[in-house]
C-alpha cells in the first residue's frame, strides 16, 4: 500500500467498529503502520472483545498492509501508556494519533445518572487526554535527542459538543471538552512537531442510529452521505506531512460537506470603566445581545 502517509505510523483508537474502523483501513490504505485499538465493549460500555479489532488487522493484512491489534482501555492511564508504547515496540516510532473510542449513554439532565455521566466523560474526555499525554511525553523525547517528529493528531468531537444535544448532556459537555483540549494542544505541542485538530463527524454509527435513526438512515440509491467511509479521507490528510500548517481546527464533516467551525469568538462588548450596577446590567446585555449573531440552534430543539 502507498498514499499520503506513507511509511508513518499510526494509532487510532475505538477502530474496531464505525468510524474508528474507516480511519484505519484509509490510513493503512494511504500506507499507514496502523496499532488498531478497541476494547470490544457494547455501545452503553459493557464488556469487552478481542474480536472486532482483530477483524480490522486482518483486513488491513489481506490487502498488504501493516496493522497489529491493541485492546487497552484508553481511559485507564497505564494502558494507554502501554498501547503508545507497542506502536513504538512494533514499529519503531510513533507519526499520528487518532483519538476516537467513546460510547454514549444518553439521558435527559434531570433523569441522568451519577455513574452514567461519569462513564461518559472519562471514556471520551479522560480517553483523549491519556493516550495524547503519553504520545506527547514520546514526541517531547524525540526533540530533546535531536529528532524533530511530524506528528498529528486528530481528535474527535461532535456537533453535540459545538451547539449542544437535547438528551445528550454528558456526552455534549465531553465533545465540548474535547474541542477546547484540541485548542491548548496545538498550543503547546506545536514546539515538538505535533499538529492538533479536531473533526466533528456526522455519520451512521452505533452511536447515532438509536437518536438520529432517521437522519442517518442510508438511501436506497446514490451517495450515502451518512456513510462513515466520508469522514476518513479528511483524517488521512490531517495525519499526513502535507498538513504540517494546519493546526488547532475543528473541522465538521457531513458527506461531501467539510465545514471549518469558528467557535467562541469574542462579539459584542461595552466596557463602562467602573463597576456595574446591578440594575443596569439587563439593558447592556439586552443590547449586546442584540448586536450580536443568533446561537446556533441545538440538536433535538
Amino acid at each position: 500500500m502507498s498514499g499520503i502517509c506513507e511509511g508513518r505510523v499510526a494509532i487510532v483508537t475505538g477502530a474496531g467498529r464505525g468510524l474508528g474502523r474507516e480511519h484505519a483501513l484509509e490510513l493503512a490504505r494511504q500506507g499507514a503502520k496502523v496499532v488498531v485499538n478497541d476494547l470490544g465493549t457494547t455501545l452503553n460500555g459493557d464488556g469487552t472483545s478481542t474480536g472486532p479489532a482483530q477483524d480490522v488487522v486482518d483486513i488491513i493484512r489481506a490487502r498488504g498492509g501493516e496493522a497489529v491489534a491493541n485492546g487497552a482501555d484508553v481511559a485507564d492511564f497505564e494502558q494507554a501508556r502501554a498501547m503508545v508504547q507497542q506502536a513504538i515496540d512494533d514499529f519503531g516510532r510513533l507519526d499520528i494519533l487518532v483519538n476516537n473510542a467513546g460510547f454514549v449513554r444518553d439521558r435527559m439532565i434531570v433523569s441522568a445518572e451519577e455513574d452514567e455521566w461519569d462513564a461518559v466523560i472519562r471514556v471520551h474526555l479522560k480517553g483523549h487526554f491519556a493516550p495524547l499525554r503519553h504520545a506527547s511525553a514520546y514526541w517531547r523525547g524525540e526533540v530533546k535527542a535531536g529528532r524533530m517528529p511530524v506528528a498529528r493528531v486528530i481528535n474527535t468531537s461532535s456537533g453535540a459538543g459545538l451547539q449542544g444535544s437535547v438528551g445528550q448532556g454528558a456526552y455534549s459537555a465531553a465533545k465540548g471538552g474535547i474541542a477546547s483540549l484540541t485548542l491548548v494542544a496545538a498550543q503547546e505541542l506545536g514546539r515538538y512537531g505535533v499538529t492538533v485538530n479536531a473533526i466533528a463527524p456526522s455519520a451512521r454509527t452505533r452511536m447515532t442510529e438509536g437518536p438520529f435513526a432517521d437522519a442517518m438512515a442510508a438511501p436506497e440509491a446514490g451517495f450515502d452521505k451518512m456513510d462513515p467511509a466520508n469522514v476518513s479521507p479528511i483524517v488521512a490528510w490531517l495525519a499526513s506531512p502535507d498538513a504540517g500548517d494546519v493546526t488547532g481546527r475543528v473541522i465538521e464533516i457531513e458527506g461531501g460537506r467539510v465545514c471549518v467551525e469558528e467557535g467562541w469568538r469574542h462579539g459584542p462588548v461595552r466596557d463602562l470603566g467602573k463597576r456595574w450596577q446591578a440594575a443596569e446590567v439587563g439593558p447592556l446585555l439586552r443590547e449586546l445581545i442584540a448586536q450580536g449573531a443568533t446561537p446556533e440552534p441545538v440538536y433535538g430543539a
